[in-house]
């Protein structure tokens, strides 16, 4: 538990160093190699091409190689090589290489447009690799992966009370974690299942107990699955666009303004979100049918009954899926990639309600988690959701972890 608290608190520590420094400044005889594979009839290229054209003309120190693949199978070959070489996915164009980082695919200006900038202005004052070069003098892509952690000074990166710790650890998967896990202590997801085990344990058969209590978990995920699913293909259908990430922001920054409001003046850690008449319906509906001897009845009605509630308090959640979400296809990863990452966040997300249930059911005794842990998420939730916010709108690069 400690080291998790640690990873989570080292995660907010990294997104937030980044707004006390500086860029620095560019040497003057320093000049930085920037390898761009692409292909003739490319939209996605054409639009890159402009971009570090206009790099070029800002930064007259860059010297871009382009290696087009279409006419040429010695770029193709050299394109292969440095694919196995990153163990990279090279399946598309472009593909663009800045010191030790790759970015594959490219969205627009300001998202891998602002990642490249800042790759670019990292290398004119510090020591960058050139994987080009490196390819014909290291071994391994392991080797080369040490040359670059080393130039970046990432290895030994300490921090105050934690000690010594790696950039490294912090990845998209870490976020999916952290996210997940402050979303699924959001107590306004936990009042009807602590409602329906309190039923549960009325009923002196076991296995309808299981049975009723794991269909209403298992609908609760597949809704909450479904829905971030949703999101998602509705951003990939809109797009990279400037405006979409901005309202995201927004939505980010007031989500956790939000939460550290209601960290300060909520102690109980109560939800805000809901009609109490109609969770009184809702208790006589799960009631009733928990009570039904009828047991195909009690299983259709529990299902039904997750959905409508979970489709009502999605409301108090939504913030935190939206940016987690954008936050994933800005990483252009394959499709399945998305999915993936949405079935551990649904897992993370899920566990403190199956640890409640499992409890439950095993010791014939209803539990739940402390207001103390719900109070914790939405000051860690919070603090956490504004410093995405301030980097989708200032750093988005910085949230492409592929």
């Amino acid at each position: 538990m400690i080291d998790m608290m640690k990873k989570i608190f080292f995660s907010l520590a990294i997104l937030f160093l980044p707004f006390f420094s500086v860029l620095p400044a560019q040497a003057e005889d320093s000049v930085v190699n920037v390898y761009f594979f692409n292909s003739d009839g490319c939209p996605h290229c054409a639009k890159e091409e402009v971009f570090l054209d206009n790099l070029v003309d800002q930064y007259p120190d860059i010297e871009v190689f382009n290696f087009e693949l279409s006419k040429s199978s010695e770029n193709q070959e050299l394109f292969q090589e440095v694919g196995q070489f990153l163990q990279a996915d090279i399946s598309g164009v472009p593909f663009t290489i800045v010191g030790g980082q790759y970015f594959p695919g490219y969205g627009d200006d300001q998202t891998h447009g602002a990642a490249i900038e800042e790759a670019v202005l990292y290398c004119f004052d510090n020591p960058c690799p050139d994987i080009l070069q490196a390819m014909t003098e290291v071994d391994s892509p392991d080797q080369l992966d040490e040359e670059i952690t080393s130039s970046l000074n990432l290895e030994n990166f300490k921090l105050p009370f934690f000690g010594e710790v790696n950039l490294k650890d912090f990845s998209l998967p870490v976020l999916t974690i952290v996210l997940g896990a402050l979303d699924g202590f959001n107590p306004c997801a936990m009042w009807a299942l602590v409602f329906l085990i309190g039923l549960l344990l009325g009923m002196k058969d076991k296995k309808k107990m299981w049975i009723l209590g794991s269909a209403f978990i298992v609908t609760s995920a597949a809704v909450y699955y479904l829905f971030l699913a949703a999101w998602l293909n509705v951003l990939l259908f809109i797009g990279l666009i400037l405006w979409v990430r901005l309202l995201i922001a927004i939505v980010a920054l007031g989500g956790g303004a939000y939460s550290l409001k209601d960290f300060f003046t909520n102690k109980d850690a109560t939800c805000n979100v809901g009609d109490m008449q109609k969770k009184q319906q809702t208790f006589s509906k799960l009631r009733n049918i928990v009570k039904s001897n009828n047991f195909w009845f009690a299983l259709g009605g529990i299902i039904v009954l997750a959905v409508a509630v979970n489709m009502i308090e999605l409301i108090c959640s939504a913030g935190i899926p939206a940016v987690y979400t954008q936050v994933l296809i800005m990483s252009s990863l394959p499709t399945w990639h998305y999915y993936m990452y949405i079935l551990l966040y649904i897992v993370i997300f899920m566990l403190d309600d199956l640890i409640i249930f499992f409890i439950a059911m095993l010791t014939l005794q209803a539990t739940g988690l402390t207001t103390k842990y719900s109070r914790f998420s939405r000051l860690i939730g919070g603090i956490l959701m504004i410093l995405i916010g301030l980097l989708l709108i200032f750093k988005p690069g910085w949230l492409m972890f592929a």
